[in-house]
């Protein structure tokens, strides 16, 4: 692999480039130790032409949010038969639509908090405080928004009080035209890599997510010292081994590939919740793909070297 070229995508011009542009470097730097030659590509409207004229051996998709994220790129790699890292167009799509991954998991017997969506028109249409009281009278407070698509907790707040919901509404509606009603479930937050070996998808050591704020967003997110992180997740056996299994059936029922993250609550009472799963995870500083591969005992760069050669040979 000495001579292959491979192409990490990352920036493009969704809300989350700062954040892709960061994974990129991270993991264009861990490759740089594994003899292959990396180029970092912005993603922007000369990608096609450059796929076609210095068409690399690989591409590792390292973009978040947007059209990185939704099966877009994934769809113009395809179509020009180029190697790549990641899942493909269709996955993507099922799981960039997070009530679509919650309903498919939902039907696969796994338990996900109670939600509704809800697109702007309606709340225009019907009148915003009657679909406000109805959607409380369902799901009950606290409950949490964020919008049905996207990534990076852009848009989500924690809503305890009826009165807080108008102005939530309005911060959720800044990133999509669709909002995600769902209760809000307390308990031990985990994020769960899942990565594609010889043997199939295998969880790696749950990370245990615990901000200062009590809300997992954006800033919680990406600003070192804001969230304690535990790997592993300081879990009893079974709900550690809970976690794995719905991790990995997450990454089968949503047919995604290579690698992917599942976010979920453990409840006191041991139930586990699915959230969500992102099939471009971040790879930055504060984010838990790199501290999953370093518990399970492995390097970022050797994790994608592996998955980069799978991808140019299949």
């Amino acid at each position: 692999m000495v001579d292959r070229t491979v192409a990490v995508l990352a920036g493009g011009l969704s809300h989350e480039r700062d954040v892709s542009l960061r994974s990129g470097r991270r993991l264009s730097a861990a490759l740089k130790s594994e003899s292959f030659g990396i180029e970092e590509w912005d993603t922007d409207g000369g990608l096609l032409e450059r796929l076609r004229t210095h068409r690399p051996d690989a591409v590792v998709v390292a973009l978040h949010g947007g059209e990185g994220e939704n099966g877009s790129v994934q769809t113009v790699l395809e179509m020009l038969d180029v190697p790549f890292v990641g899942t493909g167009s269709q996955g993507c799509r099922r799981a960039w639509d997070k009530p679509t991954a919650k309903a498919l998991l939902q039907n696969a017997g796994f338990v996900t908090p109670e939600w509704v969506v809800l697109p702007h028109s309606t709340f225009r249409e019907l009148g915003a405080q009657a679909v406000l009281d109805a959607m409380v009278e369902r799901l009950g407070l606290p409950l949490i928004l964020k919008p049905d698509q996207g990534g990076s907790a852009l848009g989500t707040q924690v809503v305890r009080e009826a009165a807080e919901l108008p102005a939530a509404m309005v911060g959720c509606f800044a990133y999509g035209d669709t909002v995600l009603a769902e209760r809000f479930v307390d308990g031990v937050e985990v994020a769960v890599t899942v990565i594609e070996g010889e043997d199939g998808p295998e969880a790696l050591p749950a990370v245990e997510i615990v901000p200062e704020s009590g809300v997992y967003d954006y800033t919680a997110r990406y600003t070192a010292g804001l969230t304690d992180f535990f790997t592993p997740a300081r879990l009893d056996d079974a709900a550690a081994k809970a976690v794995a299994e719905l991790a990995v059936a997450a990454h089968r029922v949503l047919g995604l590939r290579d690698i992917s993250r599942t976010d979920a609550v453990v409840t006191p009472d041991g139930t586990v919740h699915f959230l969500e799963v992102n099939p471009s995870p971040g790879l930055t500083e504060t984010s838990t793909v790199p501290m999953a591969i370093e518990a399970a005992g492995k390097s970022l760069g050797a994790v994608f070297a592996e998955l980069i050669a799978r991808a140019i040979t299949r």
